[in-house]
């Protein structure tokens, strides 16, 4: 009975995750913006279709790879979405370490005491350390995702704000998303 209580608050902060918005967005006047659990949605739509048009020589673990796009804002349902204008007010050396020591500490809470804390929580580590080609498809797939949300947004709305997402260009690590990405980058140029 105890364990199945653990896993229920778990599921919980899960499930926040669909009335959390993504305050980047809504930072820059964009009304009605998408919560973290549709950006999850989208950004496992990314990869599943990456996916198939990556070829590596040593194969993409596919399972492992959503599985790391589902966990890796879950600490975001304690957190929220920590916005990158937010950033800038962290100590300049401990921008990148403080977040994540944040978002782990957030998630190890959130899967305390769980059967599969151990699992979960190194998934989370590896995405977050972007070290294996998994994880560096996991962050391909995150950033762009929210390049493909903020050219919606700013072609749907007009929204000059959003303009921000793209003064400094984005180097992915996969070519198949930095194709996709400079595609975006194109269209946006000749709207």
């Amino acid at each position: 009975m105890e364990q199945a209580e653990q896993i229920f608050r778990t599921l919980e902060y899960g499930i926040q995750l669909k009335e959390m918005p993504r305050t980047g967005f809504l930072q820059r006047g964009v009304r009605n913006v998408e919560n973290v659990a549709s950006h999850t949605y989208s950004v496992a739509l990314c990869a599943m279709t990456l996916m198939e048009m990556i070829e590596t020589d040593t194969p993409l673990d596919k399972a492992r790879v959503l599985e790391m796009v589902i966990l890796h804002d879950l600490p975001e349902s304690l957190t929220s979405d920590i916005p990158s204008p937010v950033k800038r007010f962290f100590p300049a050396d401990q921008r990148k370490t403080l977040k994540l020591d944040i978002e782990r500490n957030a998630m190890g809470e959130i899967i305390a005491d769980t059967p599969f804390a151990a699992r979960w929580l190194a998934l989370w580590e590896e995405q977050a350390q972007e070290a294996t080609p998994e994880a560096k498809l996991a962050k391909d797939v995150d950033k762009l995702d929210m390049y493909l949300q903020a050219y919606t947004y700013e072609l749907h709305t007009g929204n000059a704000r959003l303009a921000e997402f793209w003064n400094n260009p984005h180097t992915f690590y996969y070519a198949e998303a930095q194709a996709i990405y400079d595609l975006i980058v194109e269209k946006r140029g000749r709207e």
